[in-house]
């Protein structure tokens, strides 16, 4: 499955880099997320409460962070699991570019899932994750807009 997308957040390329960074913006901002520890600057930690269609699960999962090309380009790999739900593994490249005062988002991320969530169909997970996706990308954008004009 793949996702691909952008968004405009109203602040400058720096301050949405960091914000990426920051684990306590980023537990508010990923729907369903209970726990996010960071380990080190580079790797996560996040427990995640997620509704697939008919299946809800709690996901466990690590996310491991290339930061060589930041602020302008990153990626992250991470995997979770879900216990009797699966699991899915999968990653993103993230690339930044300062607009003016804004800063544009676009992301190009690929997953994949197995176990029971699997089950249910590619048109109902792939429908979910663009719902997720965009959830986080929209609690995202409003966050670091407000934390900006703060």
């Amino acid at each position: 499955m793949e996702l691909k997308d952008e968004v405009r957040i109203q602040a400058p390329k720096q301050v949405v880099y960091d914000a990426l960074n920051d684990p306590e913006i980023l537990k508010q901002c990923i729907p369903g997320c209970e726990e996010l520890t960071q380990h080190s600057p580079t790797e996560l930690e996040a427990l995640v409460v997620l509704k697939i269609g008919p299946v809800k699960a709690k996901f466990g999962g690590n996310v491991t962070l290339d930061t060589a090309g930041a602020p302008d380009h990153f990626s992250l790999t991470g995997e979770g699991k879900g216990g009797a739900a699966g699991f899915a593994k999968g990653g993103a490249d993230v690339t930044l570019t300062e607009d003016g005062d804004e800063t544009i988002l676009a992301y190009d991320a690929k997953a994949e899932v197995g176990g029971k969530i699997a089950q249910l169909g590619s048109r109902l997970i792939q429908g979910t994750a663009k719902k997720l996706s965009a959830k986080f990308f929209d609690n995202f954008a409003q966050v670091v807009a407000e934390k900006q004009s703060a």
